[in-house]
C-alpha cells in the first residue's frame, strides 16, 4: 500500500515539474506566433533558375 503513495507523490511532482516548464515557456512567448512558422514557406520566393550552357 505505502508503493501507491510513493507512486503518486512521484507523479504529482512530475506533474508539476512538466505545468512549471510549461508555464515558463508560455511566459517567454514560445507560443506567441503559432500561425505564421507553418505557412511562411509558402511565401518564400522561389529560386532563382540555374541556366545551363
Amino acid at each position: 500500500m505505502s508503493v501507491i503513495f510513493l507512486l503518486i507523490a512521484a507523479s504529482t511532482l512530475v506533474a508539476g515539474i512538466f505545468l512549471g516548464a510549461f508555464v515558463w515557456a508560455v511566459r517567454k512567448g514560445q507560443y506567441d506566433d503559432d500561425r505564421s512558422p507553418a505557412v511562411r514557406m509558402l511565401h518564400d520566393p522561389a529560386p532563382p533558375a540555374n541556366e545551363t550552357k
